[in-house]
């Protein structure tokens, strides 16, 4: 499938129903451009992150906040 969107002087663009259909994506939604090695882009529906699980697993992670740890692994 292939459909031709432009772009408008700010860069923006509009996504074509069909191509938003097939992402599954609407108003809110998040996506990843990512560039390939041969020049072409990919553009796909990024999963929106459940907060209440991130903060519940940050919480168990403390033991691997000390100065120490952060001295080890800044340049990361």
């Amino acid at each position: 499938m292939a459909t031709i969107a432009k772009i408008t002087a700010k860069g923006q663009t509009t996504i074509p129903a069909d191509i938003r259909a097939a992402l599954r994506v609407g108003p809110g939604d998040s996506l990843v451009w990512e560039l390939e090695a041969d020049g072409s882009a990919r553009v796909r529906r990024v999963q929106p992150l459940d907060l209440d699980y991130l903060k519940a697993v940050e919480g168990t992670l403390s033991e691997w906040a000390s100065p120490a740890d952060e001295e080890a692994y800044r340049d990361l």
